[in-house]
This record gives C-alpha cells, sequence and structure tokens, in this order.
C-alpha cells in the first residue's frame, strides 16, 4: 500500500492493524514481492493504521487500462446473448484516480454517476508481447470502482468514452494490494466480489465467473501497449450497475467495494458541482 505522511509505500500487517514504510518503488521489490519473498528495506518502525491516509496504490507514471465486457450476468443485462468476439478497452488518466476514504467527485457533466466494483491487476515487472501467461509478470490485486458517466453519447453515436471513463477524482483504487502468492500464484483467482451503497448489496459474483480470464486480459492489453511495473489493469464488472434500474450515484451515499482475500474500498459521493464551479 501506499500511504501520506511521508508519502511511500508500507508493508500493511492487517492483524496488529500497522503499516511499516519500505525504500524504494515497485520495480525494485516488486518481483520478490510477487512471489511471497519478503524482500523490503524497511524505513521506519511501524505506525498505527489508523493514523494513515491511504493513498491509491499507484507510481507517478502508471497507466491505468480497463477492460469491459467481462462477465456473463453483465452481458446479459445489456441484452448481450452471444460471446463477443473480444473484450474492449479504455485508459484512464491519474487525475481519475482517488484513493480510500477520498470524497468521489459528482461532477456536473453527469446525472448518471455509476459504479462497477472490479478487481485491479498491478503488475510488478515489464510486460511487452502476450504469451498467455502475463500474471506471470503481475505483483498482486486490488480493488477498483470504475465510477462511469452513462449519460456520455458520442455526436458520432456509440459511446463518448472519454466523458464516461476520465472523470476528475471519481475512480477509487485500493486500499491496499494483496500480492498474488496469497491466491497461490500466476494464473486465474477466484474470489468473492462486491458493492454496497448505503449498505445495501447491488453487485455481487465471482472473478471465475469472467468471461476472458486474468492472462487474456492482459494479453489483449499488452497487444496493444506494453505495461511497466506499477501499472495497472481494470479487468471488468458484473451485473447490478445502475445503469440497469436507474439508481445512479447521489451525493452523500456512502460506496463500499468489496474483494473477497483484499478487503473494501470506501468512498463518499461528493457534492453536486454546477457547472463552471
Amino acid at each position: 500500500m501506499r500511504f501520506r505522511e511521508t508519502d511511500s509505500w508500507a508493508v500493511v500487517d492487517i492483524d496488529a492493524a500497522t503499516v511499516q514504510p519500505i525504500r524504494g518503488e515497485i520495480a525494485d521489490w516488486g518481483p520478490a514481492a510477487s512471489e511471497g519473498r519478503a524482500d523490503f528495506e524497511l524505513t521506519g518502525p511501524p505506525v498505527p493504521l489508523e493514523d494513515v491516509r491511504l493513498l491509491p496504490p499507484i507510481t507517478p507514471t502508471s497507466t491505468i487500462v480497463g477492460v469491459g465486457m467481462n462477465y456473463w450476468t453483465h452481458l446479459e443485462k445489456l441484452g448481450i446473448t452471444e460471446r463477443p468476439p473480444s473484450t474492449v478497452g479504455f485508459l484512464k488518466p491519474q487525475a481519475a484516480i482517488i484513493g480510500h476514504d477520498d470524497e468521489m467527485a459528482n461532477p456536473a457533466i453527469t446525472d448518471q454517476l455509476d459504479f462497477e466494483v472490479e478487481l485491479v491487476a498491478v503488475m510488478a515487472r515489464p510486460a511487452t508481447e502476450a504469451d498467455g501467461h502475463l500474471t506471470d509478470a503481475v505483483l498482486g490485486y486490488t480493488v477498483g470502482n470504475d465510477v462511469s458517466a452513462r449519460d456520455a453519447p458520442s455526436p458520432m453515436g456509440g459511446l463518448d468514452l472519454f466523458t464516461m471513463k476520465a472523470l476528475t477524482g471519481a475512480t477509487p483504487v485500493g486500499p491496499w494490494i494483496t500480492t498474488k502468492d496469497e491466491f497461490g500464484g500466476s494464473g486465474q483467482i477466484d474470489v468473492e466480489i462486491l458493492l454496497r451503497v448505503n449498505g445495501e448489496e447491488r453487485q455481487r459474483d465471482r472473478t471465475a465467473k469472467m468471461i476472458w480470464n486474468l492472462d487474456e486480459c492482459l494479453d489483449y492489453v499488452v497487444e496493444r501497449v506494453a505495461l511497466s511495473a506499477g501499472d495497472i489493469v481494470f479487468t471488468g464488472t458484473t451485473d447490478g450497475v445502475g445503469m440497469e434500474d436507474g439508481r445512479f450515484l447521489q451525493e452523500g451515499d456512502v460506496v463500499e467495494a468489496e474483494i473477497e482475500g483484499i478487503g473494501v474500498l470506501r468512498n463518499v459521493v461528493g457534492a453536486k458541482r454546477s457547472r463552471g464551479a
């Protein structure tokens, strides 16, 4: 995880509720950590978890990629009954990313702010060629809420993915990274994902039900853009999103995205901003 005080990476001891700062970036210690080896140079004593602010687990140079259309139940709600020939992808700017407990932006440009819980892969080392085994290059996994503006039609038809996916301060990621050895190593993992709004469950599924598994998602990305240590990849959401029943996010909503084996990513929707404010 990354935390603010010294703005450094740290090792989290969930049982003791502490964090301990470490030296370097993911490229320095990530390959060892991805194999379950605690090859960290500690730079200070443990700090109570409650005394730190968790930052999104990305680096200043992270590329943020999303792939979608990856759970059958979600596609069925969209009226799609056959497997598409490929997943779809998009990029997010760093300005979109916020951390655990940060206020979620509520931009004036949309009246349909929607939630999407997703498993997010974090890279430990570069990946430049698709080989069917790119989870070998993954450090671990974190929780993402791929918040989208659903009312983003393109003037050319279809969707304006820039408006939909790039909203400043609206995409939470965190609270930390669970290294992949905790899930059995490389390859597909099977964990529960769910999301609650004001305590009401809206989404629940398992990552084993992905249409394209994690290696296939990473191959899709790397065939188009090389990945480096610290880059992150959102891997799609399941059904239950607001666009299905019109229950979009509103000011003051408490949104909790949770993934088994990782934790809970909590954010509150901020005040609606007027245009030009």
